[in-house]
């Protein structure tokens, strides 16, 4: 962690050790969770109670903390696009279009430009049929 001392001056620098000395002093006061853990367990267990009495299961010290469900994510996917002046900027052609592809297209490239050849065809857009088909009567 690095922090820029160099736009503060001396006032504020002398406060911000001050500061930094009084949270370091609070900090090395404190008991280690274990200890506190420990006394809290043996307090509970003079007084006739357990600590998932006091304050439920999700306190018990052996249980891990549940993992969060995962994504499923897709297979990899080869890229379909891929920037001439940088050849390590590339797009699968999936999800939100890239900053650098985005700026090309909006000085004016397509991008169907930026294709790689012999890997990649544009892929077509999906034929509309509103106001295409025609009923006839029969007689």
């Amino acid at each position: 962690m690095s922090i820029d001392l160099t736009p503060l001056n001396l006032r504020e620098l002398n406060a911000l050790i001050r500061a930094a000395q009084q949270q370091h002093q609070a900090l090395s006061r404190r008991e280690s969770p274990d200890k506190v853990r420990r006394k809290l367990i043996t307090l509970a267990r003079n007084t006739g109670y357990t600590i998932e009495e006091l304050f439920g299961p999700a306190i018990a010290p052996s249980q891990p903390a549940a993992k969060a469900a995962r994504r499923r994510k897709g297979p990899k996917v080869k890229p379909k696009y891929r920037d001439p002046e940088n050849r390590y900027n590339t797009w699968t052609g999936r999800g939100k279009t890239p900053l650098w592809l985005a700026n090309k297209i909006r000085f004016g490239h397509t991008v169907a430009d930026f294709l790689i050849p012999g890997v990649a065809k544009l892929t077509p857009k999906e034929t509309v049929l509103t106001g295409k088909r025609k009923l006839f009567k029969q007689p």
